[in-house]
């Protein structure tokens, strides 16, 4: 009998991941997670106090330490448990950035705020130790930086591996235990992936999660937690939530009810686009005309954070309403990780909320099933579950849609439509000219800083549209698109036309400063 119990817990600690990442406030944590699982791993993510729990019942082999905006020096910082440090304890481990300076300062090294030293964004080391995390590569790397301190000496042991471009360390290592200042996790660092991969296999790792079966393991689990109870579910007819939908509505059947809000805020014939993909992943559709109540909740505000506030109130009262409606007791949510990231869900910071996260629906339930994924890993089951490439290649809108590309202006309905148009403008010319597709997102948006311009030989005074298109793969990085000057000259014509319109703007800020949309 005690044999039996043995070879249970045996097979129990064999299925639970071998690798803990411990979350010190970054808002690239879960960009970890995804390259790790994009790779075949399965890992953990656990906020410092959960951390020391989970450390004591369990073994893992590797544990890996976030970045962070907090200075070791300063009071009620993020603390990983210091058993993460004991040799005895048999993993390795991996601190970056914070997660390096935390280890440096706790082991009697120095970390200091050298102002010289700040490095933000693209960035680059130079390799000077040969060690295994960067055996075969290049000396010269580009690299994703964001730090304000740097470790200016190291701990009794450890050894110098490599320097950023301004002399600061960045690289370190004692035995099983490496510190890199840069971001590894972030697709702007060339060899990020192969580092983690290689921090891996020296801690003994080996691959144990298969990326097809994450389909079965969202529907299960969603099936699980529903149970035989009934659930509605918010379907923008985007690529989250169609793909969300066409996974779940083969095991919900007609216990879930897909509601598409039409606030005023949707873009031109984008209701007829909603409608095919809702037919497309076999989901059973409604759509509730909120409009009157979306207009008349953010008008008279300008600021950002307010209109997400008040889009949020609403949309979660209309789905709590449309609940009840339907008898259900559960809201199921297409939320994604940048969605949390950004919300301060998950890394601590607020940068905007999203009006999907943190809802406040009483005794309702809410289930967000893909929110520990990104963007491209859903396109890429989409295309695994056979929807037509509609879904799976569109690009992304936000959820209060065009309420947040009207700037510094009350809404109304006359700027709704003129910020629909203007969108519908620039899709068409960019599609005619065959580059949309490459694009990750294209934002549209009239901003009210009126300036003089001249139309028909008489004085004009109006405001401006800006166009802005990106390229990213995960939404959390992205580099700014310069249009070639044959589509800003054609854009730019078109738009000028409209008698509220003086001025277009092209915005080809990256993300980091920027963020993706302008509010």
């Amino acid at each position: 009998m005690e044999a039996k119990r043995e070879t249970q817990e045996d097979i129990r600690m064999s299925q639970l991941p071998r690798i803990a990442i411990i979350e010190l406030g970054s808002q690239y944590t879960l960009l970890i997670e995804r390259t790790l699982r994009e790779q075949g791993f399965r890992s953990v993510v656990l906020e410092p106090r959960r951390a020391k729990a989970w450390l004591e019942k369990n073994s893992p082999q590797a544990v890996i330490l976030s970045g962070g905006g907090a200075s070791v020096y300063d009071k009620d910082v993020p603390q990983p448990p210091l058993e993460v440090l004991d040799p005895s304890c048999g993993h390795a481990l991996l601190g970056i950035c914070y997660g390096m300076q935390w280890i440096a300062h706790t082991l009697g090294g120095r970390v200091e705020p050298i102002s010289d030293n700040r490095e933000y964004g693209d960035g680059s080391i130079t390799v000077i130790t040969e060690d295994w995390l960067f055996d075969g590569m290049p000396p010269h790397q580009k690299v994703w930086m964001s730090h304000g301190d740097s470790v200016t000496q190291v701990p009794e042991g450890f050894e110098t591996l490599a320097f950023t471009e301004t002399g600061a360390i960045a690289a370190i290592r004692k035995g099983l235990v490496w510190g890199l200042q840069f971001h590894p996790e972030v697709t702007h660092t060339t060899y990020g992936a192969e580092m983690l991969i290689r921090f891996l296999k020296a801690a003994g790792c080996e691959p144990d999660w298969e990326p097809s079966a994450l389909v079965d393991d969202i529907r299960n689990k969603t099936l699980d937690a529903c149970g035989i109870r009934r659930a509605v579910f918010g379907f923008s007819g985007g690529v989250d939530s169609t793909t969300l939908a066409a996974i779940l509505a083969p095991a919900l059947k007609q216990k879930l009810l897909a509601i598409t809000i039409d606030g005023g805020h949707l873009r031109k014939n984008e209701l007829t686009e909603i409608e095919k993909h809702a037919h497309a992943a076999g989901v059973l559709w409604k759509i509730v005309d909120a409009r009157a109540e979306f207009v008349a909740a953010l008008a008279g505000t300008v600021d950002a954070e307010e209109k997400r506030r008040r889009f949020k109130k609403v949309y979660q009262d209309i789905f709590a309403r449309e609940a009840r409606v339907f008898g259900a007791e559960i809201v199921l949510q297409g939320t994604l990780a940048p969605d949390r990231i950004e919300s301060g869900a998950t890394g601590g910071a607020l940068i905007k909320s999203h009006h999907n996260v943190g809802l406040d629906m009483g005794e309702i339930e809410q289930l967000h099933p893909i929110d520990h994924l990104f963007k491209y890993e859903i396109r890429a089951l989409g295309r695994e579950l056979g929807l037509p490439e509609s879904v799976w290649n569109r690009q992304p809108f936000p959820g209060p849609g065009l309420f947040l590309r009207i700037i510094g202006t009350p809404i109304t309905i006359e700027k709704l439509d003129l910020v629909r148009w203007a969108d519908a403008c620039v899709r068409e010319i960019l599609v005619r000219h065959g580059v949309y597709d490459s694009l990750s997102q294209v934002v549209v948006a009239y901003v009210d800083a009126h300036t003089v311009g001249v139309k028909g030989d008489a004085r004009a005074y109006g405001g401006a549209i800006v166009v802005r298109a990106i390229e990213t793969v995960d939404f959390m990085t992205a580099r700014g698109v310069w249009l070639p000057q044959a589509i800003v000259y054609d854009i730019s014509r078109t738009l000028v036309a409209h008698p509220s319109v003086v001025r277009v703007w092209f915005d080809p800020t990256d993300k980091p400063p920027a963020t993706t949309e302008m509010e």
